[in-house]
């Protein structure tokens, strides 16, 4: 019988054992080996490669946010275009780097080789555009305008086009739905910078790569919440940058919807009516140079009296916001920023300087009455006023008199003003006043009417204008005297003269100063949105508001909106009794003023919509005259200006008549025909958007010329969907138009 050990293990088995206990140690010890050379011997080498092993992210785009008119008409919105973009990465894998199928590419959208590869190289320091500056994980656009020829090409023969694609994008549009065009208020779209992509990385808002922002304009005002948020799927790639995984993704949130106080109809109305008005005085003739007016720049703001909401700002000359779209050219910026151009992107109505005129009046007329003068007192109004041997002429000689403020603001005596602006100017001190002795009236109500600052209205970069105070010429006469006192010369012409005399006394009020200034001549600087704050503000009972475009914010899917209420900045400086006085004055302007020529004497409904006006018309030196017109009734202030285009009823007259009959539906005859009417009443609700992002917003029309002409003939009332515009792109205009330029013929022009 065989011995079997107490552990009832055999010899077999304990060498069995023995050999795995062999190979165990054996398999740790090449394993214990490799980690030695992975981890010590070349752990830099491979710690050098995983670093290679990171994560990239695609992104995105979100869908911009809409800007829609008062009604819900876009303004500005997003239209799908066939995108064909291109996957470098994709590219990069191939042999020749894809050079092949870009070729290939090029020759379908008609392109030369070289500029689709331009295309999809990166941007750095050393290069030039066209080149991409976003991810180079995400497709590169090559081009926005494809046709759908051209991408069904690409598509069926994917095989030929690998890394290519052609997908229906979401690409920004301006002024095709609401046919009209409001480039200075709505702005545009560019890439976002590195610098501001570093100053935003802190922020709750920060940009990607990809972004566009907004440059200016409404685009830019309020940039943060139309753009929305983009979304990023993040990838694992390795050194090589191959995709190994993906990490995570969130989703794209679009924009929301900016809902503004414009009316897309009167805004069409208001550019063509300023575009027409500027082309109407370029036929006329300049009685001073002996020239036809330049008309060189304009600008209207049609503004809602009682809260200070814009409903029609248009700039001229004007540029279309689409050549933005996809990058501007060299060529067209070009032609954009030259000064032949006349600066397009300037918007005239917020950035565009020029002496009011007798605009200015109003305020003279406060400052008097605050002096003390009486409003109803009576007042020389002379055919001209003499001071130290210089002579200060009214318009066109006039001599009407002794007359009451509220007259001299009706026939817009000069004189009258003259006098009163002297007289304080003595009771001030003179030319050496006392420390402490000067009340500076006049100037100090300028300031508080809101001039020589900045409205607050929520457009970038308005600027302040200029109030010609103490203080100003004090620091105006230390920045320049070196100069003037170098040029200047007391025999020399007219410039050097005013160099000798601003050398001397540049840092004083003389009396000249004062006397211009109280007609809104000399140094005096504002723009048409202060006008218009202003002369609603008279309409309103005094509240000057900060003007506002935009209305609400409302998000895409409808369910959040944020209104953007109206806000003041003050009142005016004058009691109510001074202001219904100086109301009456106004709307004597225009039953038998300065502007009665273009309301009363030509079928304006004056009883059932009371009409109030002042007419300016400025002289600048070196140049023809500015004109200005500013009006309002119980419902809006329009004002105009027209810079080179001589006088205040003359040139921006008719232009604003056109647009009050158009928001009031006024026919030839002064009746008023509410059919035609485009907006009687400020509009007061709001846009619906529905849960799918999709707008209840009334049609456009395709011919508002058509439409004018068809309801002046007594058609039928139009589709409450379907509005009738009055504006008339015909070269002979409409005939209210016409008889008015007759008018304009044979009747006596006034300031």
């Amino acid at each position: 019988m065989t011995n079997i050990p107490e552990t009832g293990r055999t010899p077999r088995v304990q060498i069995r054992l023995v050999v795995i206990q062999i190979l165990v140690l054996s398999l740790l010890g090449t394993l214990g080996g490799r980690l030695w050379y992975l981890q010590i011997r070349e752990g830099d080498e491979y710690a050098k490669e995983a670093s290679g092993n990171h994560v990239q992210q695609v992104v995105e785009p979100a869908v911009r946010g809409s800007i829609l008119d008062a009604r819900g008409v876009p303004l500005a919105d997003n239209e799908t275009r066939l995108v064909v973009s291109a996957s470098r990465t994709d590219l990069l894998k191939m042999k020749d780097d894809g050079k092949a199928v870009l070729t290939k590419l090029a020759g379908v959208l008609g392109m030369k080789p070289a500029e689709v590869m331009q295309k999809v190289r990166l941007c750095d320091a050393k290069t030039p555009q066209p080149c991409w500056n976003g991810s180079p994980y995400q497709p590169i656009p090559i081009t926005d305008e494809a046709t759908a020829k051209q991408a069904l090409q690409i598509r069926e023969r994917a095989e030929d086009f690998p890394g290519i694609t052609a997908e229906p994008e979401a690409v920004r549009r301006y002024g095709a739905p609401a046919k009209s065009n409001a480039a200075q208020v709505l702005g545009y779209l560019s890439p976002v910078t590195d610098e501001e992509i570093t100053k935003a990385q802190d922020t709750d808002s920060p940009y990607l790569r990809s972004d566009q922002v907004g440059r200016s304009g409404l685009e830019r005002e309020y940039d943060k919440e139309l753009r929305g948020k983009a979304g990023v799927t993040r990838y694992e790639v390795d050194n090589l940058g191959r995709v190994i995984g993906q990490a995570e993704a969130d989703e794209a949130q679009p924009g929301a919807n900016l809902v503004t106080s414009i009316d897309a109809r009167v805004q069409r109305v208001a550019e063509y009516e300023l575009n027409d008005a500027m082309k109407v005085a370029r036929t006329q003739w300049d009685r001073n140079t002996n020239e036809k007016y330049k008309a060189d720049s304009g600008a209207v703001v049609v503004m809602e009296a009682k809260t200070g909401r814009i409903v029609a700002m248009a700039s001229n000359p004007t540029y279309d916001p689409n050549a933005w779209v996809g990058g501007i050219s060299a060529k067209d910026y070009a032609k954009l920023t030259g000064k032949s151009s006349n600066y397009p992107l300037l918007n005239r109505a917020i950035q565009g300087l020029s002496a009011p005129g007798s605009t200015f009046k109003v305020i003279s007329t406060a400052a008097a009455v605050e002096a003390g003068y009486d409003f109803d007192g009576r007042y020389p109004c002379t055919s001209s006023y003499s001071v130290g041997g210089q002579v200060f002429k009214n318009f066109e000689s006039e001599n009407f008199g002794p007359i009451s403020l509220g007259r001299a603001l009706e026939v817009s005596c000069d004189t009258v003003f003259y006098g009163l602006a002297h007289q304080q100017w003595q009771k001030d001190g003179g030319i050496n006043p006392k420390k402490g002795q000067p009340k500076d009236y006049f100037f100090k109500a300028a300031h508080q009417f809101g001039l020589g600052k900045t409205t607050g209205i929520d457009l970038p970069n308005e600027v302040p204008g200029r109030i010609p105070d103490r203080q100003w010429k004090q620091d105006y006469w230390e920045a320049n005297k070196d100069a003037w006192c170098k040029t200047g010369k007391k025999d020399g012409d007219y410039v050097q003269k005013i160099a000798y005399e601003n050398c001397l006394e540049g840092n004083k009020m003389r009396a000249g100063d004062e006397i211009n200034y109280s007609i809104g001549q000399g140094d005096t600087m504002v723009t048409p949105i202060q006008m218009a704050t202003i002369y609603a503000a008279i309409a309103n009972g005094g509240t000057l508001h900060d003007p506002t475009v935009g209305k609400a914010i409302v998000s895409a899917d409808g369910k959040s909106v944020r209104e953007i209420k109206p806000k003041s900045h003050g009142r005016l400086p004058i009691s109510q009794a001074t202001l219904k006085k100086m109301d009456t004055a106004l709307a004597g302007v225009a039953t038998e003023g300065t502007a009665a020529w273009r309301f009363a004497q030509v079928g304006w409904p004056q009883a059932k919509i009371p009409m109030h006006a002042k007419t300016g018309t400025a002289e600048v030196y070196g140049k023809q005259t500015t004109s200005w017109f500013a009006t309002y009734t119980k419902d809006y202030t329009v004002v105009m200006t027209i810079s080179q285009g001589g006088t205040g009823s003359g040139a921006s007259g008719p232009a604003v008549r056109n647009i009050y009959d158009a928001l009031y539906g006024v026919s030839d005859d002064g009746t008023i025909n509410k059919k035609n009417a485009l907006l009687p009443t400020p509009e007061k609700g709001l846009p619906k958007i529905q849960t799918d992002g999709t707008i209840k917003a009334p049609k456009v029309a395709k011919d508002p010329a058509k439409d004018q002409r068809a309801s002046q003939e007594g058609a039928p009332e139009p589709d409450e969907t379907q509005p009738a515009a009055t504006v008339n792109t015909s070269t002979g205009g409409n005939r209210l138009t016409r008889r008015r330029r007759r008018a304009r013929g044979n009747r006596r022009m006034l300031t």
